[in-house]
């Protein structure tokens, strides 16, 4: 049984996501202690459960210790299996990363995932983000994976749903070409007029285009029902992406803007990747071997590799003018 401190490094819910999803493709056992406890609400949250639960059940591991505000699990994995999950943590609680949990484990013996809660959340990906710029990475490799989004939710009320399915594949070294440009927007919404997303754009779009002279496939995306009343969007170019997050009293071009000028400056910045999918793809990276780059270590990128070292998998990590990752 290997033994994680959660507290390690960036110390957060990632460590117990990637743990999970390690110890089912590894077949090694592990336990995961002191869990969040640096954080203003430590222990399990419910969206924490929902992530184990989702990774267990393609697996049918055995655990312990999953219930709200505990400081340490077991989690003891089975034989991976394709399998059809309906997971509800009943929050608003990020549906990505709930994702992140599942989605290396589904990969190999396929299956599929709906889950509800919330669609874009503070300090997660956005499910577009997920869409247009983890998952065609993956598709390249080889994956086979489709999402579709049934409802966006926003916090607090959440109510978004989400359908992952993918098919079994054993994905080839994972690479992101240098000169792809392609660059899109999605602008989206719940229970808002129409005319919030097409702000968004409109402000994403025109900041784009001048800066980077680079030129947008729009997708808009106001739903009139859902859970949650919100706005976001999601905004790329190759495999870099940004996005933001719409607040009461913050005008929707404010909100396109901030997403667009983060994008113009991943782009200007070195790396085939941004700082974000850096960190996403690193299990994969695990996995299958490949290499990218991007332009600074994260802690979150320090942790994953601290992690994958524990269980016997060995990134690279070089400065190199850029940050490279290879395996």
């Amino acid at each position: 049984m290997l033994t994680l401190d959660g507290t390690h490094l960036e110390g957060g819910g990632q460590i117990l996501r990637l743990a999970v999803a390690v110890s089912a493709i590894s077949g090694i056992p592990v336990t995961v202690t002191r869990i969040r406890q640096n954080r203003k609400n430590p222990g399990l949250a419910p969206q924490h459960i929902a992530a184990v639960l989702a990774a267990a059940g393609t697996c049918d591991a055995e655990y312990t210790g999953l219930h709200p505000g505990s400081s340490e699990i077991t989690f003891t994995p089975g034989s991976i299996r394709r399998a059809d999950l309906l997971i509800d943590p009943g929050t608003a609680g990020s549906i990505p990363l709930i994702l992140q949990a599942w989605l290396p484990i589904a990969l190999r013996a396929g299956g599929s995932i709906t889950v509800t809660g919330g669609t874009e959340v503070a300090w997660s990906p956005t499910i577009d983000y997920l869409d247009r710029l983890l998952a065609p990475v993956l598709r390249r490799a080889g994956a086979s994976i489709d999402i579709e989004v049934l409802e966006r939710g926003y916090y607090p009320r959440g109510g978004g749903r989400v359908h992952v399915r993918v098919e079994p594949a054993r994905p080839g070294p994972i690479t992101v070409p240098k000169d792809e440009r392609e660059c899109g927007i999605v602008s989206c919404s719940a229970g808002l007029p129409k005319h919030v997303v097409e702000r968004q754009a409109a402000a994403a779009r025109e900041l784009i285009e001048r800066d980077l002279g680079l030129s947008c496939t729009t997708t808009l995306d106001p739903r009139e029902g859902g859970g949650g009343i919100g706005s976001s969007i999601t905004v790329w170019s190759g495999a870099k992406g940004a996005v933001a997050l719409g607040r009461r009293g913050l005008p929707a071009e404010e909100v396109g803007r901030a997403a667009a000028q983060a994008l113009v400056e991943e782009c200007r910045s070195p790396g085939t990747v941004d700082i974000h999918l850096a960190d996403q793809l690193l299990v994969y990276l695990a996995c299958y071997g490949g290499e990218y780059s991007t332009h600074t270590l994260s802690m979150h990128a320090q942790t994953a590799c601290w992690l994958f070292a524990e269980f016997g998998y060995h990134i690279m990590c070089r400065k190199n003018g850029t940050m490279e990752f290879s395996a």
